[in-house]
């Protein structure tokens, strides 16, 4: 089940770009949120179509896929984000992800010799495959739901998609088989594009960011962590992406819990930004699931009680 969180402002107005056509699991994720469901829906060709419409001003808000519980990141959509576009996360939105076998009436599971569907999707059903269509070829398409958008329009021979209950229902196919995930906890993390804009700490929030080498030495990454863990920061999320400027060179994606409005965040980044050839802020903004906020007060106790002591000791210091 998906968590809704607070709205983002005017989304109700905003038009908002998704991976197409109708019937995605993206489409599930956003009509969970109320605010979402309410604005105009303008599906989009692929992955990274929707952060680039939202960079260009096509649409005020998109809805992208960014991590999924089996298959990792979704690096279409996270290369964007770090290399093409400047956007900040508004939220993100957990969705428990139900796989389909779809096909036209009338095709029973010996005629398949054929499946389409989007290439993560198909990964996460390998086992399936393998045990009940052994041999079957397995075709790329944009998105699950405009796999089933072509089944249903062409009605190819010995041929079925993978994807949602909705785009069965949408494209005019029949639910051969349900729950064909190789993994019962299979879950997707979408996240909430804007062009500008922080949302306000809620004591529940995120905060992504990319950080950026001078040059790759020993103990470089030791280096960035250890201003997390001075500072009692749980990162939520650590992954390495090459940087496309040559072989060995990367950049490292943290998820953080906290805001950059707390206090001890505001000055984990500030000595990050100070140290590093580069940080590019991703946003701040509410999670999802279960979270350590009081893990995340104790620390800003902490760092005001030192802050405080710090400046007690530092006031009786004689000035000539």
């Amino acid at each position: 089940m998906a968590t809704s969180v607070p709205s983002t402002p005017s989304s109700a107005r905003a038009c908002v770009g998704f991976l197409g056509p109708p019937g995605t699991f993206t489409e599930e994720a956003l009509l969970t949120q109320t605010d979402l469901a309410e604005a105009e829906l303008v599906p989009l060709g692929s992955m990274s179509e929707v952060p680039r419409a939202v960079q260009a001003g096509d649409v005020a808000l998109g809805f992208v896929p960014i991590e999924n519980s089996i298959e990792g990141t979704v690096t279409e959509t996270l290369d964007t984000l770090v290399f093409d576009t400047d956007l900040f996360i508004q939220r993100e939105v957990v969705l428990g992800i139900r796989l389909n076998l779809l096909a036209p009436p009338g095709v029973a599971m010996e005629d398949v010799s054929r499946v389409v569907s989007y290439p993560v999707a198909a990964a996460q059903c390998r086992g399936f495959l393998a045990r009940t269509l052994p041999g079957a070829e397995v075709v790329a398409a944009n998105s699950t739901s405009e796999a089933a958008r072509l089944i249903g329009a062409e009605r190819p021979a010995a041929t079925a998609a993978i994807g949602t209950s909705l785009a069965a229902k949408l494209y005019g196919l029949e639910v051969m088989a349900t729950d064909i995930e190789d993994h019962p906890e299979n879950e997707t993390r979408f996240v909430l594009l804007a062009r500008s804009g922080i949302p306000a700490p809620t004591g529940h929030d995120k905060t992504s960011i990319v950080c950026f080498q001078h040059t790759d030495r020993p103990g470089s990454l030791h280096g960035i962590l250890s201003n997390f863990s001075a500072r009692n920061i749980n990162l939520t999320k650590l992954e390495s992406r090459p940087t496309k400027r040559g072989l060995g060179k990367y950049c490292f994606i943290i998820d953080l819990e906290g805001h950059v409005d707390d206090e001890v965040v505001a000055d984990c980044l500030h000595d990050l930004y100070a140290e590093l050839l580069t940080v590019k802020f991703l946003g701040s903004y509410p999670a999802a699931g279960e979270h350590g906020a009081a893990i995340r007060r104790d620390a800003e106790a902490k760092w005001k009680a030192a802050t405080e002591w710090i400046a007690a000791l530092r006031s009786q210091v004689r000035r000539p």
